[in-house]
């Protein structure tokens, strides 16, 4: 598997990032002001505590029960701004996550549907749970991090430097190689995370792909196949973790060292004053606190370079779903029923250098009539369906639906409120029965979802203990293929649509059932457009016009 790598600039990164920060800007801002009143308040502390200790030793003379007082008013003010730092991170980061999630959600329901999709669902979901996650940290706590420790950084560097100047020399001499390692630690670390979470992606994939199809892998007897794809896939992910882990360990590790070196030195550079009176106790543990203050924003930092790094990543793949081509806005425009569609010259690929589906395709499906559409596999005959849903667009030629008055409009996402449709297959949602025939037409009511699914052959359901209210499963488990057909075709027909299109779907059903069902559509249908690919003779008895397609077929006027 290849990996691009630095696949945008870190300048066009960081300029889609803040397009998107403005979501997260209040969790963002309030993140700043707690953390910096904590390092107000940190400070403060150190300064308190140095008095305290200097008057309780005789060092110094003033207010005891004061300082002490104060300290503790200091200590309580940490907790209770620790308190509030930890109900923004958990309240206000969940509002910042799922309001990102709904816009990339949003980005990929509004997407313009291609028939070839560039990305798996599992590799989706993925993005939007992980992927988002990591953007939202970003933003809500690690550039704020950022800020908050640069700035404890700096002043605990100039209060160490107005009590000796020297030691804080010494100190801020090793920032310099710091930043070079953590620099070449960014770069390494970034194509390690790359291929983490790709590998994550492929086994999300796997898994949700295996459970929507856990029947097929059964009867098929797959079951120890896929369990060793799983298995390699997870390996594969182990050894990658394990690369991460080991880098990670060896720079903390000598990062470490490093720090504790310096706090030595702060120690060491106490005592020698302490012995030779230079210095107070106090003194000492305020260099031992600052010390402490000063490292830490750099340890801070180095912990902080995985969440960079794992972000930069999800940067990308986030930036990736937003290339998304966005499908065509247009106004809802409804057409004067009866209405028919029109195909001019059609020519159609899925893709610019695919297989042309069909070439230079006519066909008038005239208003009020009941097309049977005919042909073998791969003739065209969900394609002529998805065009005039605008799911699809010609390379060449137009469609156009035209209504009663003789009004003609290019077939756009504005003209499917025109259409009722019913795809191949079982396209039922988890939920109730209600719940699915509401996807036809929200307001409906009872009485109008039951006289649907009455014209649908559908009356079982109203026999089910309960009703209306019966839930079903994923893919509309728990009913038969035939009920979850029928329950499709209702939730069709509840839609205000004239044009009624049926991409295989009486597939499942007897033919006694078949005929009524049709039979009835037909009389509640009657002056409408009925348009229905199908193999079965039932349905071709029962149209009004045929249309066969053949493949590789050239359709001349």
């Amino acid at each position: 598997m290849r990996i691009r790598n630095n696949k945008y600039p870190l300048a066009q990164m960081a300029k889609w990032l803040w397009s998107y920060h403005k979501g997260c800007r209040r969790q963002a801002i309030t993140n700043i002001i707690l953390g910096l009143l904590q390092i107000t308040l940190s400070l403060a502390g150190v300064e308190v505590l140095k008095n305290l200790t200097d008057t309780a030793t005789g060092s110094d003379k003033g207010p005891l029960w004061n300082y002490a007082i104060l300290l503790a008013i200091l200590l309580v003010a940490e907790i209770l701004t620790g308190i509030g730092a930890s109900w923004a991170r958990g309240i206000l980061g969940v509002r910042s996550q799922n309001n990102m999630q709904k816009q990339f959600f949003t980005k990929i329901l509004n997407s313009r549907w291609a028939g070839n999709e560039k990305f798996h669902s599992g590799d989706i979901l993925n993005r939007l749970y992980g992927d988002v996650y990591d953007i939202v940290n970003l933003m809500t706590e690690a550039i704020p991090s950022i800020l908050i420790v640069t700035v404890q950084f700096i002043a605990s560097v100039i209060y160490l430097y107005s009590m000796n100047s020297t030691l804080a020399y010494i100190l801020i001499t090793v920032s310099p190689l710091f930043m070079i390692l953590s620099k070449l630690y960014f770069k390494r670390m970034r194509k390690i995370v790359r291929r983490i979470k790709d590998s994550n992606s492929h086994i999300q994939a796997l898994m949700q792909e295996s459970i929507q199809h856990r029947m097929v892998i059964k009867t098929l007897e797959q079951d120890s196949n896929i369990l060793n794809g799983l298995e390699r896939r997870q390996k594969l992910l182990c050894r990658q973790v394990a690369k991460r882990t080991r880098f990670s360990v060896i720079s903390r590790t000598m990062l470490n060292f490093g720090f504790a070196g310096g706090y030595m030195i702060a120690l060491v550079w106490g005592i020698y004053g302490l012995r030779d009176g230079g210095t107070s106790i106090g003194i000492l543990l305020a260099f031992t606190q600052l010390v402490g203050k000063i490292q830490r924003p750099m340890l801070d930092f180095v912990r902080l370079v995985p969440t960079f790094v794992g972000s930069a990543t999800s940067c990308e793949r986030l930036m990736e779903l937003d290339e998304l081509t966005a499908e065509e806005h247009a106004e809802k425009t409804t057409v004067q029923m009866p209405a028919g569609v029109k195909f001019t010259d059609v020519t159609c690929r899925y893709t610019d250098d695919g297989r042309t589906i069909l070439r230079n395709f006519n066909h008038d499906f005239r208003p009020g009539t009941f097309t049977a559409i005919l042909g073998e596999t791969g003739a065209g005959k969900t394609t002529l369906i998805r065009m005039m849903l605008a799911l699809l667009t010609p390379q060449e030629g137009k469609v156009e639906i035209y209504g009663k008055d003789g009004t003609t409009y290019r077939v756009t996402p504005g003209t499917r409120c025109n259409f009722s449709y019913v795809p191949q297959g079982n396209t039922l949602f988890s939920g109730t029965i209600r719940d699915n025939m509401r996807m036809g037409r929200h307001d409906a009511t009872d009485a109008q979802i039951i006289e649907a699914l009455q014209n649908a052959c559908a009356d079982f359901v109203m026999e089910l203990p309960d009703k209306l209210d019966t839930v079903c499963g994923e893919h509309g488990y728990g009913l038969s293929e035939g009920q979850a057909q029928r329950i499709a075709v209702a939730r069709a027909l509840l839609r205000p649509g004239g044009i009624l299109l049926l991409d295989e779907a009486t597939s499942a059903l007897d033919e006694k059932t078949e005929i009524t069902m049709l039979n009835r559509i037909k009389e509640i249908y009657k002056g409408k457009t009925i348009i229905f690919v199908t193999h079965r003779t039932a349905i071709k008895n029962l149209s009004t016009d045929k249309l066969v397609l053949e493949r590789y077929a050239s359709y001349i006027n």
